[in-house]
């Protein structure tokens, strides 16, 4: 009895992951069809080197890139500055700005796109590179604060405090003694805040504007008109660069509780 429990638990997963993964692994394989069309009629990458010589895409990636490393990195700085705040101090409305940075990982993108944008409308700030930095900003920042408290509340408090014995003061002992523990869980939270701001597509639909295009919101404009060859190609690499990331950081998070 327990071993067919067993049995229908390990073929009730694999057609989980077969639901979730099948449709992927279709993109990838005629990423590589010589064919403009969904049948298969031969390898050949045609389609990547045609993505390659597409100005239009390549500017869209490297806008952003650009956004994703400024956003995380902005991300990384307020995040761990407050996770440190509301791990190690007590104040006054301590407990709801802790439940408003759980709050904020769970909402809805729709929700914030709209927000922000009310917000960029009321202030009258011009829609463009500023309000999607500020965005994925907002975006990304919960998720740092959520890792990094993780591994703070971990830290073995008898190291800083041997540090201040021994004559450290407290940002030698920050410095010195906390900060290289927080190393890994700071650039786990890095890596996700990049990968978020990557794929971002809702938020930055509300709040982009017309004078800089990323590339999630190029290829939604592009699939409009029915899903190429060259779309796959694009899919797949984005594909591809997202799964070594999030290895990246579960390899640091892994590293972190070690």
């Amino acid at each position: 009895m327990a071993r067919k429990s067993q049995t229908l638990g390990w073929l009730y997963s694999f057609m989980v992951y077969v639901f979730m993964y099948l449709p992927i692994v279709v993109v990838i394989i005629f990423s590589f069809n010589k064919g403009r069309f969904a049948i298969w009629t031969g390898f050949d990458l045609k389609w990547y080197k045609l993505m390659f010589a597409n100005k239009e895409i390549i500017n869209a990636a490297l806008n952003s890139l650009f956004l994703a490393v400024s956003a995380s990195t902005l991300a990384t700085i307020f995040g761990s500055i407050m996770a440190l705040v509301l791990t190690r101090y007590r104040f006054i409305g301590r407990r709801i700005l802790n439940g408003g940075v759980y709050l904020l990982t769970i909402s809805p993108d729709i929700v914030m796109g709209i927000s922000l944008l009310i917000i960029f409308i009321l202030i009258q700030i011009p829609l463009g590179f500023t309000t999607l930095l500020i965005s994925h900003v907002v975006l990304c920042t919960p998720f740092v604060v959520v890792t990094l408290m993780g591994r703070i509340q971990k830290l073995d408090e008898d190291l800083v405090a041997a540090a201040r014995d021994l004559g450290a003061s407290e940002v030698q002992a920050f410095v010195q003694v906390v900060f290289p523990l927080l190393l890994p869980a700071i650039a786990a939270g890095w890596l996700l805040s990049f990968t978020l701001s990557m794929d971002d597509v809702l938020i930055s639909f509300f709040v982009q504007g017309s004078g800089f295009e990323i590339l999630p919101l190029r290829i939604y404009s592009m699939v409009k008109l029915g899903v190429k060859p060259d779309i796959n190609a694009l899919s797949t690499i984005m594909f591809v660069g997202t799964v070594i990331l999030v290895l990246a950081a579960q390899f640091l998070l892994k590293t972190r509780r070690n």
